[in-house]
C-alpha cells in the first residue's frame, strides 16, 4: 500500500494508508479484514451511498460497462452495508448503475460493517484517490464533513493529508454561484480558474467572466488579471487614478490572496469573509502555523 497518505489515527489504524487499495483488497478476497459476509444480492435492495460526493457520472463509460457486464457478468462485488431496509452502497456504484442499465437482478455483494463516520470518509477518501471528484463535488464533500462530523478544517486537513490552506480555498468554491459551479462540474473550468473569479464580489460579474473564459478559452493566469482589473461594483472612477506601480502591487496581492485589497494613504486592506477565510489570508501569509 502507498505510505504518503495520511488518514488520521482512526482510519489508518483500520484501513492502512490508501483506502483506494483497502477496498480493492477486500472486493478480491484479499483483504484480512474480518468483518466481511460474501453474497449475491438482489439490487432492488440496494440503495445508493447516502456520502457520495460525486454527483456526475459518464454516460458514455456506464453503457459500455454495461455491454461487458451483459456479456460477461460483474467479476467484481461492490461493497454494502445492511441497512434497516436492505442494504447501502459503501463502494462500487458505476458497477451498480452498469448492472442496473444491463438488466441484472443480483449483483455479487460484500457486507461490510462500517459505521456512519468511516462510510463518510471512505466515500470522500476513495473519490480523491481515484480523482474522481470535481472541484465542487470535492468542496462540497469537505463542508459535509465539518458540518456532521463537527471538524475543524485543521482536523479535516490532516485527516485526509492535505494543507488547511488547501481545505480553505476548496471550501470557498462554495461560494461562486451556481451557474458557475456547474460550468466547473462540465470541466469548463478549471479548479484555478475557479479560484480566480473569487477575486470578484459581485455574483453578476463571476458569471460574466465566467462566460468569457469558456467563449474565449482564456488561461487562468489571463482570467486573474480580467478579475483584478475588474471594475468592482460601486466602485468610483476616480480611485483608478493611483500610479501604475501601485495599481500593480494591488493586483499582486489580490491574486496572491484570492480575495479584494486597496492601496490607499499609505494603507493596505485586505478583505475577508469570515474567520475560517481570514485564517487562510494569514497562512499565506506565514504568520499562523499550520
Amino acid at each position: 500500500m502507498a505510505g504518503n497518505r495520511k488518514l488520521g489515527k482512526g482510519l489508518n489504524a483500520i484501513f492502512g494508508d490508501d483506502i483506494d487499495s483497502f477496498l480493492e483488497d477486500i472486493e478480491k478476497g484479499n483483504s484480512q479484514y474480518s468483518g466481511t459476509e460474501k453474497n449475491e444480492l438482489p439490487i432492488r435492495e440496494i440503495r445508493p451511498n447516502p456520502y457520495q460526493p460525486r454527483k456526475e457520472f459518464d454516460e458514455n463509460g456506464l453503457k459500455e460497462l454495461a455491454d461487458s457486464i451483459r456479456e460477461n457478468g460483474v467479476f467484481q462485488p461492490i461493497l454494502v452495508r445492511k441497512s434497516s431496509v436492505g442494504y447501502e452502497l459503501v463502494a462500487g456504484e458505476r458497477r451498480l448503475r452498469a448492472s442496473k442499465l444491463a438488466g441484472k437482478q443480483n449483483i455479487p455483494a460484500i457486507i461490510v460493517d462500517f459505521d456512519d463516520r468511516q462510510m463518510m470518509e471512505i466515500s470522500l477518501l476513495e473519490n480523491i484517490q481515484r480523482k474522481d471528484l470535481t472541484p465542487i463535488e470535492e468542496a462540497a464533500a469537505y463542508a459535509q464533513l465539518i458540518r456532521k462530523l463537527n471538524y475543524t478544517q485543521d482536523e479535516l486537513a490532516r485527516r485526509i493529508g492535505k494543507s488547511r490552506a488547501n481545505i480553505a480555498n476548496m471550501l470557498r468554491l462554495l461560494n461562486l454561484p451556481e451557474e458557475v459551479k456547474k460550468l466547473v462540474n462540465e470541466g469548463k473550468l478549471s479548479y484555478g480558474q475557479a479560484r480566480a473569479l473569487l477575486a470578484l464580489e459581485d455574483e453578476d460579474r463571476m458569471i460574466e467572466a465566467a462566460d468569457l473564459a469558456v467563449r474565449k478559452q482564456l488561461s487562468v493566469r489571463q482570467l486573474e488579471d480580467l478579475c483584478s482589473d475588474h471594475p468592482r461594483k460601486g466602485r468610483k472612477t476616480t480611485e483608478k487614478t493611483r500610479d501604475p506601480f501601485t495599481e500593480d502591487v494591488c493586483n499582486r496581492l489580490q491574486r496572491k490572496f484570492a480575495t479584494k485589497v486597496d492601496i490607499e494613504k499609505k494603507k493596505i486592506s485586505i478583505y475577508f469573509n469570515d474567520t475560517e477565510d481570514l485564517n487562510r489570508i494569514l497562512e499565506i501569509m506565514n504568520v499562523i502555523e499550520d
